[in-house]
């Protein structure tokens, strides 16, 4: 078997977030098809020792804590002209990780699951696959817009230097990856794997830890310490949901930020982490993804759909999905108002959305198809 060393800017496992969903499938599918040896951050201490299920998919499990302070990395990437993204990755313990496993394995090909891992790259050596996701540099470029004074020229600058970067890693790889064929499109000569969604997993017919005495529901899920979703929910909760009467409002995610947590009140709910979140998707009337900002393909969008919700979407949130006919796409606040309240008033009609939109999921999502252009590409 063709032996793989799959680098990662967080820890696969478990596939309880957006990043570590996709890169958790990525590695199940090369791990059935090859030995994989993983390197890998945990940005949570519960990571650092993934459960049996887990490890027994890989060969080899190198799971270093990242603790490097957003401060220090800042003035490693002033003092060393290098984007803030890539010195809050540098770490001597995953260096000499990845250089022993070269040294002692036959590896034939390397995953790199985020542009900050690829600084770990050897200058030469076995097929390399960049896996970029999404394009950081654009991201920060989109940041610095809404930006004022220091934080301002701190994002011009990480989207300039990114810019050069993902440019150079793209320049030495054998294939760059994104997410979505819009993202792909932002580098010539990438390629887009898109993302996909376990319908088995996300299935409305399965018994799920139920929600009950809320009433009707608008349902928002996600990681609700990341800027994107901190805005939609604002935005959503304070000039949206006062428009859409007899709903309460679900935020539904880890690590909630002082601002989410502040919306909470008579509408609104903040859950923090839950074990599961289909039993809210399932109790959802409606689930919005309200984003202003947002790249690649979302998987709140993905998971919503599989579970057969009814979708109100921005245009940003809804880029890259082949959305045809599953779900709405909002153009504006007052759109957005007017979609939701049009699908409380017609369950019929919500429910034939939402039918529509798992459809869709199945014949259009599914991992094992999404993934399928992976193998030549990586040599397998």
């Amino acid at each position: 078997m063709k032996e793989i060393l799959f680098l990662a800017h967080r820890a696969p496992f478990p596939p309880d977030r957006g990043d570590k969903i996709r890169s958790f499938h990525i590695l199940r599918h090369l791990a059935a098809r090859a030995r994989v040896y993983l390197v890998a951050f945990a940005d949570d201490p519960r990571d650092l020792h993934p459960a049996a299920e887990y490890r027994a998919l890989v060969d080899e499990c190198v799971i270093v804590p990242r603790t490097k302070s957003r401060p220090r990395a800042a003035l490693e990437a002033l003092a060393t002209a290098q984007p803030l993204s890539v010195t809050a990755f540098a770490h001597r313990g995953v260096e000499r990780a990845v250089r022993d496993i070269l040294a002692r394995r036959p590896i034939e090909a390397i995953y790199v699951y985020s542009g900050q891992m690829a600084q770990y790259l050897p200058v030469a050596g076995p097929r390399t696959i960049m896996d970029f996701v999404d394009l950081d540099s654009a991201k920060f470029a989109a940041y610095a817009e809404d930006a004022q004074g220091i934080t301002r020229w701190m994002m011009q600058r990480e989207a300039r230097m990114l810019a050069a970067f993902e440019r150079e890693v793209a320049g030495r790889v054998d294939a760059s990856l994104f997410v979505s064929e819009a993202e792909a499109r932002l580098l010539p000569g990438s390629i887009a794997i898109e993302n996909g969604i376990d319908t088995a997993h996300y299935d409305p017919t399965a018994a799920h830890v139920p929600v009950v005495g809320q009433g009707p529901l608008v349902v928002f899920t996600g990681q609700m310490d990341y800027r994107p979703n901190i805005d939609a929910v604002t935005w959503f909760a304070r000039d949206l949901l006062p428009q859409i009467p007899g709903v309460r409002f679900a935020i539904v995610g880890r690590a909630p930020s002082g601002e989410v947590r502040a919306l909470a009140g008579e509408r609104v709910i903040v859950t923090g982490e839950v074990a599961d979140v289909r039993g809210w998707l399932k109790a959802a009337s409606v689930v919005v993804a309200p984003l202003k900002l947002a790249r690649g393909i979302q998987n709140k969008v993905l998971e919503a759909m599989a579970m057969a919700r009814p979708v109100v979407a921005s245009v940003a949130a809804a880029e890259g999905i082949d959305h045809r006919g599953t779900i709405r796409v909002a153009r504006d606040g007052a759109d957005f108002v007017a979609s939701v309240n049009a699908l409380l008033a017609d369950p019929v009609a919500a429910a034939a959305l939402g039918k529509a939109a798992r459809a869709q999921a199945i014949a259009r999502y599914d991992w094992a198809a999404a993934l399928a252009p992976l193998d030549p590409l990586i040599g397998l």
